[in-house]
């Protein structure tokens, strides 16, 4: 099955979907949306690894920033924070560039890294958008992230693979039903962007006994 641009949904929504499913449909689906520190410090990582100005090469190596990829397989558009171009014996070849190339994508992210594959799904799904449209193989790539300033690798195993495109056919059913899945409460919700809309009683002030008598709860389940 092939999908048309107008079916295509973000790429960046894998992640709001592994995180919450609730917390994507709200984004996505009802179109809701709500900053906070952790989503303005994303922004501004962000907007310094898409600026144009620090477009380079180095050596052999070509370095793309904001380069837009889509996959008509997997009906999802979006954005590489960064795609670099190593020269190989075994690659692609670049308009403009001698030689053939190997295709390595890194998404920028704040803090360190995360105990789920949220981060490392959407770096997977850009690979696969990246293999579609040059006619390659990616094999790996890396997540950066602010706060340890380092480079997680990540290899794109099929369990990745398998999943990015799971998640997505998923995704494509809630949106085509305009479905929003009902509330269900977690450690996440504290830190989530959209708690005042999903969640308003998170914002009601509650006993210090209660709040402890909660979070051992959810640790027990």
């Amino acid at each position: 099955m092939e999908y048309t641009e107008d079916d295509y949904l973000m790429i960046s929504g894998i992640q709001h979907f592994k995180f919450c499913r609730r917390q994507w449909a709200l984004i996505h689906v009802e179109q809701q949306w709500a900053e906070n520190v952790h989503t303005v410090i994303g922004e501004l990582m962000h907007k310094k690894v898409h600026d144009p100005y620090l477009t380079e090469k180095r050596k052999d190596t070509i370095l793309v920033r904001a380069l837009p990829v889509s996959s008509r397989t997997m009906g999802v558009s979006g954005e590489c924070d960064l795609v670099e171009f190593h020269k190989c014996e075994d690659g692609i070849r670049l308009h403009g560039h001698r030689g053939t190339y190997l295709i390595y994508p890194v998404e920028y992210k704040k803090g360190k890294a995360k105990s789920t594959d949220a981060d490392r799904l959407q770096l997977a799904a850009q690979a696969m958008c990246l293999e579609e449209m040059f006619s390659a193989t990616v094999s790996a790539g890396a997540l950066f992230y602010g706060e340890t300033r380092r480079r997680e690798v990540v290899e794109f195993t099929d369990d990745l693979r398998n999943e990015v495109r799971d998640m997505f056919e998923e995704m494509h059913q809630y949106f085509r039903r305009g479905y929003t899945p009902k509330v269900k409460t977690g450690k996440m919700c504290s830190s989530c962007s959209l708690k005042e809309l999903c969640l308003p009683k998170l914002n009601k002030p509650v006993s210090v006994k209660s709040y402890i008598a909660q979070m051992l709860k959810e640790e027990e389940t």
